[in-house]
């Protein structure tokens, strides 16, 4: 029996992306990767035992593909808040707007909330997110940098002022109404403003 190696499962996860593009979650099948891929269902189903893990699997790479360097920058934040999230929120922005990471957004709602997979998808990616930016507000707000009712509702608010205008229209297939640059800066100016940010002492 063969190895399973990382670069197959690279490569099946690749071709599986894109024919989900193509054919949407529910008219994909396995079959149809597998002939892609050249192989076996058999080896197919080696690597992945259903269609749903594939597509979880399709998801959680496209996200941690370029995710991770992403919230990596609330690991070493500076003292200055604003430069903290102009600079996360510009890197965020331009992360959710590739069009890779477009495309599995679009397949998750469309085709995932149909299935049982809605919810570990919005674990592997939005709630993921959505736990990265609150861990920085609580460290804000633990060193009385921050003021708000929780670190949880301000960062489920920070991301929506972060992706207001921007993110939805291009779900939808048409240009965003602002450039990342001008949407992070009144995001965050508004969110200063809103939670009452202090310079850190």
């Amino acid at each position: 029996m063969r190895v399973k190696t990382g670069e197959k499962r690279s490569k099946i996860v690749k071709v599986a992306s894109e024919v989900f593009g193509e054919l949407g979650f529910h008219r994909a099948s396995m079959a149809a990767i597998s002939a892609r891929l050249g192989g076996s269902k058999a080896t197919l189903y080696g690597y992945f035992k259903s269609k749903e893990q594939l597509f979880a699997a399709v998801l959680m790479d496209a996200l941690e593909e370029h995710g991770n360097e992403v919230f990596l920058l609330f690991k070493n934040f500076g003292p200055d808040v604003a430069e903290t999230l102009t600079t996360f929120g510009r890197a965020y922005l331009k992360f959710l707007s590739r069009p890779e990471v477009l495309a599995v957004s679009k397949m998750a709602m469309s085709d995932g909330a149909s299935s049982n997979l809605a919810p570990e998808l919005y674990q592997i990616g939005k709630q993921r997110g959505l736990l990265e930016i609150q861990a920085y507000l609580q460290r804000l707000m633990d060193n009385g940098v921050l003021l708000a009712p929780s670190a949880q509702i301000a960062s489920l608010h920070l991301k929506a002022l972060l992706e207001a205008g921007v993110v939805e229209p291009q779900l939808y297939g048409v240009e965003p109404h602002l450039p990342i640059d001008e949407a992070v800066e009144v995001a965050v100016s508004a969110f200063m403003k809103a939670y009452m940010v202090v310079q850190a002492r």
